[in-house]
């Protein structure tokens, strides 16, 4: 019996994450070419996501230096504010995300978001709608580990009080938090959403052959949880 689901938020709780012009503006306020900025988020990714950058401030600094230029704190404050509006701004909401969650809590169901992120998230994740229907939340940053590491999914079934058997696991694939997840016991089902194939993700598992979804609301039925209208 299902008891708790654990779901992934970028690219699974948002549609598909594509990166804006934010980041290129982000770029140009430190002084740094965009392409090359780009390029060192994403060789830094792995080590920004186990937390490895520190805050945020520290580490747009610690990304300056490694593009070679050194920004005043006054443009290093703006780039905070201008990257941070930037990630939200990446991944908005599904349509259904709040239904589906509200619905799911309603059943007496417990839910986490369990995301491979650096700073961003923690700051984001309690302004938006799904922050009340939230009973854990567990960010790669703080945990020291990214999907698919063991202690991930740990982490997120001792918050949920819950056995990994009897915890859903739902993701796009990133990290390849579905093999990870199934390996720690859960019930690992990729989302496959229409939206989903060439949007911003790391470590996709393509080859993944276990259950897939085409939507959130799909996970009702998983669960036996009946969508509420109104």
């Amino acid at each position: 019996m299902i008891q708790a689901v654990c779901f992934d938020y970028f690219n699974t709780c948002t549609s598909a994450v594509v990166r804006g012009e934010g980041h290129r503006r982000t770029a140009e306020i430190l002084g740094v070419d965009p392409d090359v900025w780009l390029a060192v988020l994403d060789s830094s990714y792995p080590e920004r996501a186990r937390g490895g950058y520190g805050s945020l401030l520290a580490g747009l600094r610690r990304l300056c230096t490694e593009a070679g230029v050194e920004p005043t704190t006054a443009q290093l404050r703006e780039a905070a504010a201008v990257r941070l509006a930037a990630v939200e701004s990446d991944a908005p909401l599904r349509a259904e995300a709040v239904g589906v969650l509200r619905a799911l809590k309603d059943a007496g169901v417990r839910i986490a978001i369990v995301s491979d992120t650096w700073v961003e998230l923690p700051m984001i994740l309690p302004r938006t709608p799904l922050a009340p229907l939230i009973d854990a939340a567990v960010y790669s940053s703080r945990v020291g580990h990214t999907k698919p590491h063991p202690a991930v999914y740990a982490a997120a079934c001792d918050k949920l009080r819950v056995a990994p058997a009897h915890c859903l696991y739902i993701g796009d694939g990133g990290s390849h938090e579905l093999t990870g997840a199934a390996r720690f016991g859960l019930t690992a089902v990729q989302l496959r959403a229409p939206d989903l194939g060439s949007h911003l993700t790391f470590d996709a598992e393509p080859d993944w052959r276990g259950p897939a979804v085409a939507s959130l609301t799909a996970v009702l039925d998983l669960v036996g949880a009946p969508m509420l209208v109104g």
